[in-house]
């Protein structure tokens, strides 16, 4: 009998995956921190002879190379994937054994990048799983702009293909155990469901149901913005990542977060939305633990500036350095935990700003105040409040002084990225209200919603 076992990676939208039998084991896509993907293989007690790679990753730092070399694992990445260290290079129609009538073949799939391939897993000669990578996911495919502007319609019509060639290969009862789309920036869109097979691909998913001329038009119209910090991920891979430091960073004292904020340095409070908005140290910003932190702090904050963390707890400090060395933020330049009182110097006080609703937005004096939408562009098109200024979350450090004048009401579609654009603008010396709510109350409130 074969296991897969899945590792998710909540904060990245990702999934890598453990795949074996009763003695070895292969590990697809597996995250910079090795030791998950080494946890599972004790639990299971089965040795990780192979570590494969879909692709040249651009959302995350892969562990790969280092799970290889912990393990002595044969390290397979794509052929023509461009790399700087040695690999066992993996062409269309490879195949491996994994375990005793378990064996793994690569696919040549396309259209994510221009080397992607995805692996199928066969017990006795039947295909059982289909570790797609960024090709086909749920309901949706990778996005094709990641690589090359020039080559993005070529590689979304190489996705269609790609799709239809495991849709075409492989029974309705496979399992597709695709590494994106749930929640990653590297989806054409998010998934719908946690879990497929072929056979509902086959029903469901535009790749797999519309003609490639109406399919290209409709991905590439729906493409997002890309994380900033997407450019710095592909190279790394290539190059070979480092192996992680997750030991705690140096403590910083009062004065040493001053000095850093001084300096132009990032402190980032990791706390909730409500215990910032109540007391922080001032010019510090907030993006939450719970929320989307790896992805919101790498695409703003720019790249290589140092980053020190507060934190309310030791585990909570924890969990983000993990969450952070995944997207190439290796070692916090220092961290404090507690809460404010134990940040800022004697005779200072924290700083503050209030939190609102929709409601308390519909009933406020519209004299001297603006209303910042800081959604994407695709979800402002959906429905916006009338007279609002849009900036985008991941713009607004740079775009801070097209701000106009006033108290700033600032809202998105939930209240994590309005916190954060919050703690941008109180940093800046704006007077600043965050909108915590969810985005239907607006119209509910009674404020004008326009459309396009």
């Amino acid at each position: 009998m074969f296991f897969v076992d899945t590792i998710e990676l909540e904060g990245l939208g990702n999934r890598s995956y453990l795949a074996g039998g009763e003695r070895t084991a292969v590990a697809v896509d597996p995250p910079r921190d090795v030791d998950r993907v080494l946890a599972a293989a004790a639990r299971r007690g089965v040795r990780i002879s192979h570590v494969v790679e879909t692709h040249v990753h651009n959302d995350y730092v892969t562990g790969g190379l280092e799970l290889a070399r912990l393990t002595g694992a044969a390290y397979l990445v794509p052929a023509a994937a461009r790399v700087s260290f040695a690999r066992v290079p993996v062409a269309d129609g490879d195949t491996v054994d994994v375990d005793a009538d378990l064996t793994l073949a690569a696919v040549a799939t396309p259209g994510h990048t221009p080397h992607h391939t995805a692996y199928v897993l066969s017990e006795a000669g039947r295909p059982v799983a289909a570790f797609t990578g960024g090709s086909l996911l749920i309901g949706t495919v990778g996005r094709p702009d990641l690589v090359e502007p020039r080559l993005t319609e070529e590689l979304a019509r190489a996705q269609h293909a790609s799709a239809h060639r495991l849709a075409d290969a492989l029974p309705d009862e496979t399992a597709v155990l695709p590494t994106h789309g749930f929640g990653s920036f590297c989806s054409s869109a998010q998934a719908d469901g946690d879990a497929t097979t072929i056979g509902e691909e086959k029903a469901a998913n535009p790749a797999l149901t519309t003609d490639v001329d109406a399919f290209v038009a409709d991905l590439l119209a729906g493409l997002e913005d890309v994380p900033a910090y997407y450019a710095h991920m592909g190279p790394a891979n290539a190059a070979g990542p480092a192996p992680v430091d997750l030991t705690p960073p140096a403590v910083a004292d009062p004065d040493e977060i001053a000095a850093r904020l001084a300096a132009g340095e990032w402190v980032v409070d990791l706390r909730n939305r409500v215990a910032f908005a109540e007391g922080h140290v001032a010019g510090s910003f907030n993006f939450e633990a719970d929320g989307k932190l790896a992805t919101y702090l790498a695409w703003t904050v720019p790249w290589g500036k140092p980053v020190t963390l507060l934190a309310e707890s030791a585990g909570q400090l924890a969990a983000a350095q993990r969450e952070l060395v995944r997207v190439g933020i290796d070692r916090p330049a220092a961290a404090a935990t507690g809460g404010p009182a134990a940040w800022i110097r004697d005779g200072e006080s924290p700083a503050s700003f209030r939190r609102a609703t929709f409601a308390e937005l519909a009933a406020r004096d519209a004299d001297g105040t603006v209303v910042l939408d800081v959604r994407r562009a695709s979800e402002r098109a959906a429905g916006r409040i009338e007279g609002s200024v849009h900036v985008p979350v991941h713009e607004l450090h740079h775009r801070i002084g097209e701000v106009p004048g006033g108290t700033v009401w600032v809202h998105c579609a939930g209240g994590m990225r309005a916190a954060v654009a919050a703690s941008l603008l109180d940093a800046a010396g704006r007077e600043v209200v965050a909108v915590d709510d969810g985005f239907d109350a607006a119209a509910e409130a009674g404020l004008s919603i326009a459309t396009g």
